[in-house]
């Protein structure tokens, strides 16, 4: 029987990954900073260490006997303090791949994030590159977390894969379904140059239908971008939301929008509040290409099973947020 870990296991992709590895009867373990998310994760049939990344006694607690580590915990957000990305992102994952390594686990999947690539990527990039930040914090700590991880690979000891998913959505997802819901519905949400920018959406349950068909054909050493295929406008994804709130969509130029949010945020942070959006979410809106799956079609054999239809459909029947 598979042995699994998964660090940020009550988060968004590490409860629906316990939930689908519990279904396939693989024994499940993981470790979550949060007694909230572990509650989550053991209601899910999961054995939880309540712990942080940089914790080696909680990282063996929960790795004890895995055979395979899934490494999820990460800050993501759009910007912020970047002691907090350094420690987390790059120095946690530092600490996973070592007790990793050190209790013997045989595989550690780390999840990156296509914004390796950047903000001004070119179409259709792929696993090669080129790769930059742009000045974000979360892109630059993604990318170092996933050179930290497979630094770490040793064939025939610890066998790195990297994946790269997309924009993942689901009806967990904060950024992409939570978030700009309630922001709809309190009227604050605002489409930078009418929505022109894309959305690389994949569905969590392709996204771990990518994970799990990397792990069968044991694609080690590798990095792949998983996402659905599709580079939808913001204004079509968005537009599904809109349809849930039984609002519309409201789209203000950029040149006006990030001076705008930028001002607003000044003015939160002086009253100890968090901003609702900051200008760094609003260059995740503006983004102009799709990323290229072409690897992971050929090397792993990865379809997208669930259409956006079909997956947002699911998520307003989950929400019971109408949608006809």
């Amino acid at each position: 029987m598979t042995a699994l870990a998964i660090t940020g296991i009550g988060g968004f992709i590490g409860l629906r990954m316990a939930q689908r590895a519990r279904a396939m009867g693989w024994t499940v373990r993981g470790l979550d900073h949060a007694q909230v998310a572990a509650t989550r994760a053991r209601d899910a049939g999961a054995e939880v260490v309540v712990g942080d990344v940089n914790d080696s006694e909680a990282l063996r607690a929960a790795f004890a006997g895995a055979d395979i580590v899934f490494h999820t915990a990460a800050v993501v957000e759009e910007d912020g303090p970047r002691e907090h990305y350094e420690r987390i992102n790059v120095e946690g994952t530092r600490h996973v791949a070592r007790i990793a390594a050190e209790l013997g686990v045989r595989r550690l999947v780390h999840l990156s994030s296509v914004m390796v690539y950047g903000f001004d990527y070119p179409d259709g990039v792929g696993e090669d590159g080129p790769f930059r930040d742009d000045g974000n914090i979360y892109n630059e700590t993604k990318l170092r977390s996933e050179q930290v991880a497979m630094a770490a690979h040793r064939p025939g000891g610890l066998e790195v894969i990297v994946i790269r998913p997309g924009d993942v959505y689901g009806a967990g997802s904060q950024p992409w379904v939570q978030r700009p819901l309630q922001m709809i519905g309190q009227g604050l949400f605002m489409l930078p140059d009418g929505g022109r920018g894309v959305i690389n959406h994949v569905h969590v349950d392709n996204l771990i239908d990518g994970i799990l068909l990397a792990l069968e054909r044991s694609a080690t050493g590798e990095a792949f971008t998983i996402s659905d295929g599709v580079a939808t406008p913001c204004r079509a994804f968005f537009g599904w939301h809109a349809r849930m709130a039984g609002r519309r969509l409201r789209s203000v130029p950029s040149w006006l929008l990030l001076p705008l949010i930028g001002g607003v945020g000044v003015a939160y942070r002086l009253f100890g509040r968090k901003p609702p959006a900051s200008t760094a979410a609003i260059r995740f809106l503006m983004r102009r290409g799709a990323y290229s799956i072409d690897k992971a079609r050929r090397v792993l054999g990865y379809v997208p099973r669930i259409t956006l239809e079909q997956g947002m459909r699911s998520i307003a029947a989950e929400l019971g947020r109408p949608l006809d």
